[in-house]
């Protein structure tokens, strides 16, 4: 096992991920670029939040909530209703580098995981070009 501090510590844990997850968020609710995506999520966002802050915290290395909850991920499968284009990837990737910017203030940390999200972000498309 590692001694190294896991993404999630290096952030400052549960409260740092959930910061990052309502900065994404209130981003997206409330930017016109990011109308493509708002409209695939219901008006009431508590429950989208709720599942990307477990998810992130354990991808982040952090406790493991979504799985315990929702089991694997499966990430590309549960996204497979919606239409995801490179328009999608795109304002789903300016929201996050936003919240980050936001919220994490070591910029090789932000790029980091940014830059990680931003190809997790990538393999949703769904859509042809």
């Amino acid at each position: 096992m590692s001694d190294l501090p896991t993404l999630h510590a290096q952030l400052g844990g549960d409260a740092a991920v959930r910061a990052i997850v309502d900065a994404f968020y209130d981003r997206m609710d409330s930017w016109d670029g990011a109308a493509h995506i708002r409209a695939m999520h219901p008006a009431d966002l508590s429950g989208s939040r709720e599942k990307l802050d477990d998810f992130l915290c354990g991808w982040l290395g952090g406790p493991p909530r979504y799985v315990a909850k929702h089991g694997h991920p499966r990430l590309r499968a549960r996204h497979l209703p919606f239409p995801i284009d490179v328009a999608a990837r795109d304002q789903w990737v300016a929201c996050m580098d936003h919240a980050l910017r936001a919220t994490v203030a070591d910029e090789e940390l932000r790029g980091m995981i940014g830059g990680a999200l931003a190809r997790l972000a990538d393999h949703m498309r769904n859509q042809p070009q």
